[in-house]
């Protein structure tokens, strides 16, 4: 397994647009369609395909938000989804760690933030094994804010 992210582009934004999660899932996370219309409204949100190798196994969005979280701003992680095909091998934590590198190198910040719908069970599963914990509050949407605390680098 070789993860990495590539940005969404006009090249791949076609095999993004057709990934799909498994039924149990819906209502859990948006469409890959609704993250890129939000994200072509709002220019702060970098939606990137999960790739191993060749292939985008799943899809995932990430934004820093400064001005409306002064004096530090606020690092989003704000979807994670992997293709129902690609489920259960392993690309969850996989990419969860590979985003968790990406955003803390490229981005100094103290503190991840992302939010989950109550009874996404799996879901908080994997966030906490990685170091999310919940910080008693919710989102715009009523949504449950996990906060991951960024370990120092020396």
């Amino acid at each position: 397994m070789h993860i990495h992210f590539e940005p969404i582009t006009s090249q791949n934004r076609e095999i993004a647009l057709n990934l799909k999660i498994a039924d149990s899932q819906h209502g859990f996370i948006e469409s890959v369609q609704q993250c890129l219309s939000e994200a072509d409204r709002c220019k702060r949100w970098h939606p990137v395909g999960i790739y191993d190798g060749d292939t985008m196994v799943g899809f995932a969005m990430y934004g820093f938000f400064r001005w409306q979280y002064l004096p530090f701003g606020k690092l989003w992680m704000d979807r994670l989804l992997i293709d129902e095909k690609y489920q259960g091998k392993g690309y969850g934590g996989a990419a969860l760690s590979g985003l968790l590198h990406l955003l803390t190198r490229n981005y100094r910040c103290r503190k991840i933030y992302l939010s989950v719908i109550e009874g996404n069970d799996a879901a908080v599963r994997l966030y906490e094994k990685f170091g999310f914990s919940f910080n008693g509050k919710r989102d715009m949407h009523g949504e449950h804010i996990m906060v991951y605390q960024v370990k120092p680098q020396f």
